[in-house]
């Protein structure tokens, strides 16, 4: 008589990690796990340059628990400090992607236009976005303008380079019929242009985004002031590698966020054929 074949049952584990939605959660803890792990122990030597896990939330306990406190000036929880950095990105943002689209859209329906500005926009879009601060300050006189400012010219080339992109990549049997059918400018705008030209600015927006915030953090190192850029800097100055860790923490965080925001509008906004 054949022996019939026993299978090991699967382990809790191999059942969750074979459930996509649970993976997703699971696995990222554990490869994060797996990080603090090897980062405390590559940190045991006292002589070790940088603090252990264990030592960073030691330090930095106030910081974490309490993130809203305000003792005035400067001496504000990491909260304040990266709601004062946001709200900078966000007006900075905002401005150029208003400006930045409606650029785009001019020039990619005009070959003349494309052909006199890309050339422009190529060198432009490589200058470091530190490099303009200079400007700013000589320009407004005044910090928090310029750290605006910074963000706006940052963040404005990635979206009128997709921008224009998109409009460019417009079929033309859509340009085709549009002029069959005699439709307005603004029929042809909202009918054709936007729904073909929209997935292409999204992707200039999350790019613009994540680059605003790259930028924020670095021009707020120089202007000073409330902002978790600074923080980062006056934690430097005083040998606190702690809060530096903590901060950087955040500002990753907040930077996720603020790419998933964009991506989550995304997907209100285009077209369900273009996703």
């Amino acid at each position: 008589m054949a022996r019939a074949i026993v299978r090991p049952q699967a382990s809790t584990l191999d059942r969750l990690l074979s459930n996509r939605k649970t993976r997703k959660v699971i696995a990222p803890l554990i490869a994060i796990s797996g990080i603090l792990i090897i980062w405390q122990l590559l940190t045991l030597s006292p002589d070790a340059n940088l603090p252990s896990p264990i030592k960073v939330v030691e330090q930095t306990w106030e910081l974490i628990v309490n993130p809203f406190f305000d003792k005035g000036a400067t001496n504000k929880g990491l909260f304040w400090q990266i709601w004062a950095s946001v709200q900078r990105v966000l007006q900075g943002f905002t401005l150029a992607a208003i400006v930045g689209v409606s650029i785009g859209i001019i020039i990619g329906t005009n070959e003349f236009l494309f052909d006199a500005f890309d050339p422009i926009f190529q060198i432009l879009r490589t200058i470091p976005p530190l490099a303009w601060l200079p400007i700013a300050l000589a320009t407004f006189q005044q910090s928090n303008p310029s750290a605006i400012f910074v963000i706006f010219i940052t963040s404005i080339w990635p979206i009128i380079l997709n921008t224009i992109a998109g409009v460019q990549q417009i079929p033309q049997d859509y340009v085709n019929v549009s002029k069959v059918l005699q439709l307005s400018r603004k029929e042809y705008f909202f009918d054709v242009v936007f729904p073909a030209t929209v997935p292409y600015i999204f992707t200039g927006l999350r790019i613009g985004v994540g680059l605003s915030w790259l930028a924020i953090v670095a021009a707020e190192m120089l202007i000073g002031g409330v902002g978790i850029g600074f923080f980062i800097w006056d934690a430097w100055n005083a040998a606190n590698i702690s809060q530096i860790i903590i901060a950087l923490i955040y500002v990753g965080v907040v930077g996720l966020l603020l790419d998933k925001s964009i991506a989550f509008i995304a997907t209100k906004v285009v077209p369900d054929e273009q996703k």
